[in-house]
């Protein structure tokens, strides 16, 4: 790395970093994706950007990236924690709900498009092999891109939306075959006649060479099983005693990065092995708080791969022959278009939801450049070809926004509005969809779990205890581990969709962090509080619970109603003094509840005996 003077070699970084934190906010405030911020940022601050004055400038060289070898090494890490972060959101029910469209209309996306596309390249003069690895990378489409692109647009939720991710996800899935795709052609290549033609004849041999990357494969399954979750558990406990977030952060970190390696010793790609990683704790009841943890690592690392891309786009290849780079992308995009249309349309959907669905999926993805990377260095794609494909999908990547935008104004000029897709079709991403959500699963909590199953009410719980999270999943509850006092963690648990929330734990600090998270998220949501007393129940209504329920309160109430009976005094006189102190209690609380709040008679007030 080029050093100026004192502190030179953490130039990069502090420029990335600054980047980061100018050019990224820059293009969120014109509402454009921060992707497109961090690529834009890399051909800025690369070598064909602001350095190219450098000479003339020198204090330029203090305001560009000098070792892009660096920042690759650093975006290899960015693509293996997207591939993790993958890996924690594929649980069999997401699988399960969404079938239909991730394994027929993604699954067919994929194959045509590689199938299509491998052919264009192979008219155009490229080996078989070669042609098939290009096929593959520019059959993806960018989930890092699309996904912020529609949730800015508000259509995330929409049909279009729906079947856009269910397409990304089903390319998601088959981003670890692809790779182990890649190392058999290159077996394969290597084994055939020049040219980067192969013989079938050495098929056999070439698959034999992968035995040493699935045991590697199938020790870091059994390692992983065996290890992560007891791991997981120790830093819980650790956690649950004071210790700070540090450690779990650290302990995820280390899942990453460590599985990224192993998986590199085996012979296979970092970012299979962090798929892997993933993919083994969403069975864990640890999976949401570590993807808390490694989000802002994630996001980061990320931004460190498409400034690398931006870095990597040569301006001056690209002005050379313009006409062939900007070509091949509107070739490529325009045809892998039209493919995923039809393919939607083959699979139901109506023309509205398939032009757009289309068109946002249209440009090439991230996953193109890890592709075709571990082609040139399996030495089975041409360096010179390659170049002018990545370029061309660069490019693609910057028209996600705009192919968005004309998707919008299409669809309401050729394509009159029509019914969505029926329920049956088209399930909503979140499994946790209508369900409950328990606060606490202590013996209150476990209670009130049983209550609901035996009404036939689906919950899913919470507790940050990992003692009595592990109980409880062990008795096929539905129960992860977290701290539901960050608001990141509700919105992993599905309370955009949650039909109430119930807080059982004792810790009344804690609680009213809960309660208030919760309001901060869904002022309209069913919120009902376990409290201390009446003190800490008029403290609950004031920062807006449905019902608070006062635990010394009612148990005071309740022994005092069955001592008095059981001495003698008559029924009626017993009831009505216990009436009259819940009636003073409902004062109390009425005269805490917010402004504007009309008085009503809390549930947690009201007698539960029937005599």
């Amino acid at each position: 790395m080029a050093t100026h003077g004192g502190g030179g070699e953490y130039k990069d970084l502090v420029v990335f970093l600054a980047a980061a934190g100018v050019v990224v906010p820059l293009f969120n405030r014109l509402k454009i994706s921060p992707v497109l911020g961090f690529l834009a940022a890399g051909v800025l601050l690369g070598p064909d950007g602001l350095a190219r004055f450098a000479d003339t400038a020198p204090w330029l060289s203090w305001l560009t990236i000098s070792d892009a070898a660096q920042i690759r090494s650093l975006s290899e890490l960015g693509v293996a924690f997207l591939l993790f972060m993958i890996g924690l959101e594929l649980s069999w029910e997401r699988l399960r709900a969404m079938r239909r469209l991730v394994f027929g209309l993604g699954l067919t996306q994929v194959a045509v498009c590689t199938v299509a596309l491998a052919s264009v390249f192979v008219f155009m003069g490229q080996p078989l092999v070669s042609a098939a690895v290009l096929g593959m990378g520019l059959a993806l489409s960018s989930t890092a891109v699309v996904m912020p692109v529609m949730a800015e647009r508000g259509r995330i939720k929409t049909t279009a939306g729906r079947a856009t991710f269910s397409i990304l996800l089903a390319q998601d899935l088959v981003v670890a075959p692809i790779l182990i795709t890649v190392t058999v052609l290159a077996a394969l290549a290597e084994s055939g006649v020049g040219g980067g033609d192969f013989d079938p004849a050495v098929l056999g041999p070439a698959l034999f060479t992968l035995i040493p990357a699935a045991i590697g494969l199938a020790l870091l399954v059994v390692l992983g099983r065996l290890v992560l979750r007891p791991m997981f558990r120790s830093v819980a406990r650790a956690k649950a005693k004071g210790q700070g977030q540090e450690m779990f952060i650290a302990a995820s970190l280390l899942v990453v990065v460590g599985a990224g390696l192993a998986a590199q010793v085996a012979g296979l790609s970092m970012s299979l092995g962090a798929l892997i990683a993933g993919l083994l704790l969403a069975e864990t009841e640890f999976r949401r708080e570590v993807e808390i943890s490694i989000e802002p690592f994630k996001g980061l690392l990320l931004g460190v791969f498409f400034v690398g891309v931006g870095i990597g786009l040569d301006l001056d290849a690209v002005a050379a022959d313009p006409v062939a780079v900007f070509g091949l992308a509107a070739v490529l995009t325009l045809l892998k278009a039209g493919l995923i249309y039809a393919a939607a349309r083959l699979w139901g959907l109506n023309n509205r939801t398939a032009i757009e669905t289309a068109l946002v999926l249209g440009p090439a993805g991230e996953f193109a450049f890890v592709i075709l990377g571990a082609g040139l260095v399996e030495g089975i794609a041409s360096p010179a070809f390659t170049q002018t494909v990545l370029m061309a999908a660069t490019i693609s990547i910057f028209t996600v926004p705009l192919m968005a935008l004309i998707a919008d104004r299409l669809v309401k000029r050729v394509a009159p509005a029509v019914p969505d897709l029926p329920p049956e079709a088209l399930e909503a991403p979140s499994a946790t969809s209508g369900q409950v959500l328990i606060v606490g699963f202590g013996r209150v909590g476990r209670l009130v779990g049983e209550m609901l199953t035996e009404h036939g009410q689906a919950f899913l719980a919470i507790d940050a205890n990992p003692g009595t999270v592990a109980k409880g999943r062990a008795e096929g509850a539905n129960v992860f581990y977290g701290d539901a006092g960050r608001t990141e963690m509700l919105e992993r648990c599905g309370i955009d969709t949650a039909r109430a929330v119930v807080v059982t734990m004792d810790a009344p600090l804690k609680v009213d962090e809960v309660v208030v998270a919760t309001r901060s998220l869904r002022p309209d949501l069913i919120l009902i509080a376990r409290a201390r007393d009446h003190k800490h129940a008029a403290r609950l209504y004031a920062l807006g619970v449905t019902d608070a329920v006062p635990e010394t309160t009612e148990a005071s109430l309740q022994l005092a109603e069955n001592t008095l009976v059981d001495l003698g005094v008559p029924m009626g006189l017993v009831l009505a003094s216990i009436h009259e102190r819940r009636d003073a209690f409902r004062r109390i609380f009425q005269e805490a509840m917010p402004d504007g709040d009309a008085p009503r008679s809390p549930r947690a007030l009201r007698s539960t005996l029937r005599r």
